[in-house]
């Protein structure tokens, strides 16, 4: 049995790199930060691994 722990959904800034949370994006498509608008979210890295 997997527990997946749940994680909080962020996106991060293309201009200032600060980390900016979902609800946040859900009023204003905005960093609070620097007022860029061009927000992303980082994808995660995969990591393959052979078997024996």
């Amino acid at each position: 049995m997997t527990i997946k722990k749940q994680e909080e959904k962020t996106y991060k800034c293309f201009d200032c790199g600060k980390l900016v949370k979902s609800d946040y994006v859900k009023k204003r498509v905005r960093c609070p930060y620097c007022g860029s608008k061009i927000l992303f979210k980082e994808r995660s890295v995969a990591t393959t691994v052979k078997a024996r």
